[in-house]
C-alpha cells in the first residue's frame, strides 16, 4: 500500500523526514523533491565496474544548463530524506518525463532506513535545459510487511553529496589496464556545460 499525502504529513518527524519540507510540494500520494545546483559526469571513455571512475563536477547556473543526449549526468536532490518502517521510492514527475528527461536509469527503489540525499542518474532523450531548484522527481512510500532490518551501508548511507557508483568496493581491484579520459567537446557537450567545472578524483 502507498501512503497518501495526508499520511505522509502525519508521519513527518517520526517515520519520515524531508528536510527542508515545503507544504506546497505535497501531492495526493507523493512529495516533489527538487534538483540541487551541481552535477557530476564521468571522465572515462569506458566505465569500469572494478574501479573508481573519475568524475567532473559541473555547476548548474541560475539561468539554466543544457543537457546533451547520450550523456549520463549524476545529480542529487536538494532535500535530505530519512525513512523508517516504510520503503521509500522516487519516480520522475510526468511533466519532466514529457520533456524526455529520465531522472533515474534504474535506481528508483529505496530501502527502509535509508537516510541521505538521493543521487539521480539523469539522461536526456534530446537537448533539454534544466535549472537548479526545479521540482525534478517525487518520493512516495510503501508499507512493508514482516520483520525489518534497516538499511546500513558504508557506501551510500548518510551521504552528503552526489555519489558515483561504488560497486568497485564489492569487486576485486584490477589495475592491469589504465582508463582513458573522455574528451568533452562541442559535439558531445553543450557550451553551457563549460561553466563551473572542477574535477573530482
Amino acid at each position: 500500500m502507498i501512503l497518501s499525502g495526508h499520511e505522509i504529513r502525519r508521519r513527518l518527524g517520526c517515520d519520515i523526514v524531508i528536510d527542508p519540507f515545503d507544504e506546497s510540494r505535497l501531492n495526493p500520494n507523493s512529495y516533489n523533491l527538487s534538483l540541487h545546483d551541481e552535477l557530476l559526469v564521468y571522465e572515462e571513455v569506458v566505465l569500469d565496474m572494478r574501479k573508481s571512475n573519475r568524475v567532473e563536477r559541473i555547476a548548474i547556473p541560475a539561468d539554466g544548463l543544457v543537457l546533451a543526449p547520450n550523456q549520463l549526468y549524476l545529480g542529487r536532490t536538494a532535500e535530505r530524506t530519512e525513512t523508517h518502517n516504510l520503503v521509500p521510492m522516487i519516480e520522475g514527475r510526468s511533466s519532466i518525463g514529457r520533456l524526455g528527461l529520465f531522472v533515474h536509469v534504474t535506481a528508483g527503489f529505496g530501502d527502509v532506513g535509508f537516510a541521505g540525499y538521493w543521487t539521480l542518474e539523469m539522461f536526456a532523450v534530446q537537448p533539454v535545459k534544466i535549472y537548479p531548484g526545479v521540482p525534478i522527481c517525487q518520493i512516495f512510500f510503501h508499507q512493508i510487511i514482516g520483520d525489518i532490518t534497516e538499511y546500513s551501508s558504508d557506501k551510500y548511507q548518510h551521504n552528503h553529496d552526489i555519489q558515483p557508483s561504488m560497486l568497485f568496493r564489492e569487486l576485486s581491484a584490477d589495475d592491469a589496464s589504465p582508463q582513458l579520459e573522455l574528451d568533452f567537446n562541442a559535439e558531445t557537450r553543450p557550451e553551457a556545460v563549460g561553466a563551473g567545472r572542477r574535477v573530482v578524483r
